[in-house]
């Protein structure tokens, strides 16, 4: 009897050391917290304004216009605790969420990071054309090849540096008319060009390479979302009438380019477009003003909450993530697909109305 109390005894200790213990095994999960938020109109620690501009006059208003950001924890040399991912998963705030998300196969850390300061980098030169279209102020987008994607029709055919002058006999506008503030320049033209065919189709560009014109035919494939793709990567030169600098720290990647052109509008405009409103948002935009749906929307209602915003600016693409906020219900959400529609939006948070695009 001794002996099998003893042996019972020496189970149960046992059992609760490997539960333990695997409560300390290192998991391949992330979690992601409310991040930081930042006022796009406020200033930096040292007194300079987020969004400096110079070759214009620039303007300061009341309200806010504030990107805000998801923090992560853990990824393959951080890697969290069982206890820790179980404790996130019951917190309201907090989400349980792949490694791979983030941390894709074979990229390391310092790569990641990297790609995330390069798309940081873009979004606030996307931003910056939106914006200008949005205000009808000139710019020059000049599109050239940034490299042909291994083993598209494009291989071996155009070159880095090729400038594309045409697509099918239709010449590539460099500038906006002003007409239109969506109106396709530079590369957004090109993809338009392309993407807009049956793959399958032929599409012939005419290049300048080096002062020379070269003329080349690329039958198309099927890309991303089902449409045509050659497998050129587009880099625009632009060239813009107005010196526009944003400083944000650390922070990387794109999620934060429509509230940064909402703020350089503001910055260029006499009248401020918020009507003194606090209003966050997140979304990826495009020259074009297209904006774009980003992920840890649930976390960042929360941190755009806890920063005392009244309205949250969402792409219709990420409506789906807004139920599932522990602040659903605290924000007034307004659902945007274009730099046109967030702008209509202020102007009816400016006037007092009530009538605002919401999520489902």
């Amino acid at each position: 009897m001794v002996r099998r109390v003893l042996t019972l005894v020496t189970a149960l200790v046992l059992l609760v050391g490997l539960g333990f213990g695997s409560l300390q095994l290192p998991m391949p999960y992330l979690v992601a917290a409310p991040g930081v938020t930042l006022n796009t109109l406020g200033e930096q620690d040292d007194g300079r304004p987020i969004i400096g501009v110079e070759g214009a006059d620039s303007y300061e208003h009341d309200g806010s216009l504030s990107m805000v950001t998801v923090q992560y924890a853990g990824g393959p040399e951080h890697r969290l605790n069982l206890f820790t991912l179980v404790t996130a998963w019951l917190s309201p705030s907090q989400a349980v969420l792949p490694e791979e998300l983030l941390f894709p196969a074979g990229r390391s850390q310092e790569e990641v990071t990297e790609r995330q300061t390069v798309q940081m980098n873009d979004s606030q030169t996307e931003a910056t054309a939106a914006a200008l279209n949005q205000l009808n102020i000139d710019y020059e987008a000049i599109p050239r090849v940034a490299e042909a994607v291994e083993g598209m029709p494009a291989e071996g055919i155009v070159e880095p540096e090729d400038r594309i002058l045409s697509v099918d006999g239709r010449q590539v506008p460099t500038s906006a008319t002003g007409d239109d503030p969506e109106e396709l320049v530079g590369s957004a033209f090109v993809v338009e060009q392309v993407s807009s065919r049956e793959a399958g189709d032929p599409v012939e560009f005419v290049l300048d390479r080096g002062g020379e014109e070269v003329e080349v035919e690329l039958e198309t494939v099927e890309g991303d979302g089902d449409s045509a793709a050659v497998g050129v990567l587009i880099a625009d030169d632009m060239d813009f009438p107005v010196d526009i600098a944003i400083s944000v720290g650390e922070i990387g990647g794109p999620s934060a380019g429509m509230m940064f052109a909402l703020g350089i509008i503001d910055r260029l405009s006499e009248e401020g477009i918020t009507g003194g409103a606090r209003i966050a948002g997140s979304g990826t935009i495009t020259s074009d003003g297209r904006v774009g749906g980003v992920s840890g929307i649930p976390q960042k209602m929360v941190s755009a909450q806890r920063d005392g915003a009244e309205y949250f600016f969402v792409a219709a693409e990420s409506c789906s993530q807004v139920a599932q906020s522990a602040a659903y219900g605290e924000l007034d959400v307004v659902r945007v697909e274009t730099l046109t529609e967030a702008m209509e939006a202020l102007e009816v948070i400016r006037t007092g109305g009530d009538d605002l695009p919401r999520c489902d």
